[in-house]
């Protein structure tokens, strides 16, 4: 990892696959992709649809970030998502899986299970965190332990990664260098 620029730490389920979209009509600028990763590889088991913007990798890609997955999906988010929106190979969050997922009331302060683990591997860099499933509590909880500046932007699990959030990534970033 360099410390040059600001960590994006990116979530599939919710930013890049509006899983919560109406299932009837996939989203406009996304392509339907069947998918098998763990857990889905029984031979029995209808294959997963994922929903995928190809625009949203050269996105993230122009944004001054260090891209870094942060998701359930860990390494397999390089097999299975970054082919499909054109990112390369990205480090990966790593989850302590014994203690992962819970629910959030049995977290650290009542926080997501992720929240405790990105603070730990972050280690006071800079960061912004996209995903559906923080709150204010894990905002909270992150601005009292992490040493540095870091922007939960939630994204809507409906509507997945749209301009604004983009624009809103890359302002929070030049707000980084011009402090």
């Amino acid at each position: 990892m360099s410390a040059d620029r600001p960590l994006l730490l990116i979530d599939v389920d919710g930013p890049l696959n509006p899983y919560a979209a109406n299932p009837n009509g996939r989203p406009e600028g996304y392509q339907t992709h069947r998918m098998r990763p763990s857990g889905w590889d029984q031979p029995w088991q209808k294959p997963l649809r994922v929903w995928l913007n190809p625009t949203h990798g050269p996105a993230l890609q122009a944004l001054p970030f260090e891209l870094v997955w942060c998701t359930t999906w860990a390494h397999e988010a390089n097999e299975w998502i970054a082919p499909h929106i054109g990112l390369p190979s990205l480090p990966v969050v790593p989850w302590d899986t014994t203690s992962a997922p819970g629910p959030r009331h049995a977290q650290p302060g009542g926080t997501f299970w992720k929240t405790q683990h990105v603070i730990d591997w972050a280690q006071g860099r800079p960061f912004a965190w996209i995903d559906d499933d923080f709150d204010d509590t894990d905002r909270a909880y992150v601005a009292d332990r992490h040493d540095g500046p870091a922007l939960l932007h939630w994204v809507s699990p409906r509507a997945g990664l749209l301009q604004p959030d983009f624009d809103a990534l890359a302002a929070w970033a030049a707000s980084l260098a011009s402090a």
